[in-house]
């Protein structure tokens, strides 16, 4: 969730709206002749000849490993019309193409096994837009200059001892990033403030943190509400502890407990009657990746072997990531929310197989549910609150839905034709869980339409959506990626106004080293 910035800009760079389509494709184009691939050595012996590749270096690494640079170069031109408003009558500021940049560097210094420091900054920008490049304004991800992203030291090596500390700016994933993750799709992203302790050992980990977001704002440095860096004395603070085996071989299990506090703030009047205070209780499990495939033959023992006495057990060839595989995840939050009581829970679960042919074709379904509220009066929440998520990956890449006040039945479609090369094809389709509460969208704060007597009394489903994907990782530095969605509006947006459908699509080259 991003906070506005009241302060307007005026920007200094444009591009002419005809080029956008055209710079795109030559994104893709330029992959073809993008090549950093090492070079190979041919050996020769009197039975055959053995062709090496040689070994990989890393040319930002320097005194052994102990000081590396990493840098990322990103840029995605994407195009979005009707998605905010459903309305090809009316041309709005969003119903636009844009271009989104977005430059890391980073250093990480490890003078001793057991301790480590890593600064990174980013640089963002957003190019050529109609709306207001100002980051969460009319959905945009917007400008901000080039900041401290992660600022962090890291005390430990779980290798000789189990326990570590990581303290500073940071990022935070855990499990599928369903309620914690980076928000990586976002041009800026999501870290925080956080002091985070880990206990690892051989099958499990167990993490204690406490952390507050911080928040991108145009012109200044990024700040959270550490010793009120916001300036808004809400005091967030995030808090939490999350536990991860994989002591059932066939799969990962979490388990987690995580609490949110915010102060009786102001900045959110009239909807304040007190501090936000809740629990998040909840679990995951995912399967391992071919848990669940045909146990290849074991090869037949070297007879040479045999026969010089020297033959022991052959070990068993590897599985292929193929078969079924599935996840599931489900929390339940209980506490305050802005002084009223928090009753809500949510759900995801999923199932796939991977088909053990070329192109490795995977066939998947799912359902992802969230509560919503179905008295607005009365004093009570029941939105499930959907925390600091990356949503984007999961409920369509359109971004219209959070996990809240919603259900979502998915499938999907996943091939390999080449290594490099991956395809995904999804349907969603959508109903709200009460038509008391507002279709929220991916932010988890925006709603898609005012909750009043047309929304209460609408159809609560809200419409479907098809995404087509694709990626060539063109080299180990560079990837390139495409996507096209569209959405066929439902009975929830025809019973409460304009009703037109939505179109998305993007390219995007990303270089990493």
């Amino acid at each position: 969730m991003f906070e506005n910035n009241p302060m307007m800009y005026q920007r200094t760079t444009s591009l002419p709206k005809k080029s956008g389509g055209l710079f795109a494709a030559a994104l893709l184009a330029s992959g073809l002749v993008s090549s950093f691939a090492g070079e190979t050595e041919i050996k020769s012996t009197s039975e055959k000849s053995v062709i090496e590749k040689a070994p990989e270096s890393n040319p930002l690494s320097f005194f052994d490993g102990k000081v590396v640079f990493d840098l990322q170069e990103r840029f995605r031109w994407e195009i979005r019309e009707n998605n905010f408003d459903f309305n090809s009558a009316v041309r709005s500021l969003t119903d636009d193409n844009w271009f989104l940049q977005r430059f890391r560097i980073g250093v990480m210094i490890k003078p001793a096994p057991w301790i480590k420091l890593y600064a990174q900054g980013q640089d963002s920008r957003e190019i050529n837009s109609d709306r207001p490049d100002i980051p969460g304004q009319l959905g945009a991800e917007g400008d901000d200059a080039f900041d401290l992203r992660q600022g962090y030291i890291e005390i430990g090596n779980t290798k000789e001892f189990p326990l570590s500390l990581k303290v500073g700016r940071q990022t935070l994933i855990y499990g599928d990033e369903r309620l914690i993750g980076a928000f990586d799709w976002n041009n800026i992203g999501r870290t925080f403030d956080a002091a985070k302790l880990r206990w690892e050992a051989k099958d499990w980990w167990l993490d204690a943190f406490a952390s507050t977001v911080v928040v991108p704002t145009r012109g200044k440095y990024d700040q959270s509400d550490f010793v009120n860096g916001t300036e808004n004395h809400r005091a967030q603070v995030f808090s939490g502890l999350y536990f991860s085996t994989t002591a059932v071989s066939v799969q990962t299990t979490d388990l987690y407990v995580l609490h949110l506090h915010e102060n009786d703030n102001p900045q959110y009047l009239p909807a304040v009657n007190g501090d936000t205070n809740f629990f998040t209780l909840g679990f995951r499990v995912k399967s391992t990746p071919g848990a669940f495939a045909p146990q290849p033959p074991a090869p037949a023992p070297d007879d040479k072997a045999v026969a010089d006495g020297k033959s022991g057990p052959v070990p068993l060839p590897p599985k292929k990531p193929v078969g079924f595989d599935y996840d599931a995840e489900g929390a339940f939050q209980t506490g305050k929310v802005r002084g009223l009581d928090l009753t809500a829970f949510a759900v995801h679960g999923g199932i796939g197989y991977t088909f053990d042919v070329p192109w490795r074709p995977r066939l998947g379904v799912a359902y992802n549910y969230a509560s919503g509220d179905s008295d607005p009066a009365d004093n009570k929440i029941e939105t499930f609150q959907n925390l600091f998520p990356t949503n984007h990956k999961f409920y369509g890449q359109m971004d219209v839905f959070a996990w809240q006040n919603m259900h979502d039945l998915e499938v999907s479609v996943k091939a390999q034709p080449l290594k490099s090369v991956s395809l995904k094809a999804e349907f969603h389709a959508f109903w709200l869980a009460s038509n008391e509460d507002v279709w929220y969208r991916a932010n988890g704060t925006t709603a898609v339409r005012p909750l009043n007597g047309l929304a209460r009394n609408a159809n609560t489903y809200a419409g479907s959506e098809v995404d087509f994907m694709a990626r060539w990782n063109v080299t180990k530095n560079v990837a390139l990626e495409a996507g096209y969605s569209h959405f066929f509006v439902g009975s929830y947006l025809k019973d409460t106004g304009a009703h037109d459908d939505a179109d998305f699509g993007y390219v995007q080259a990303t270089i990493s080293f």
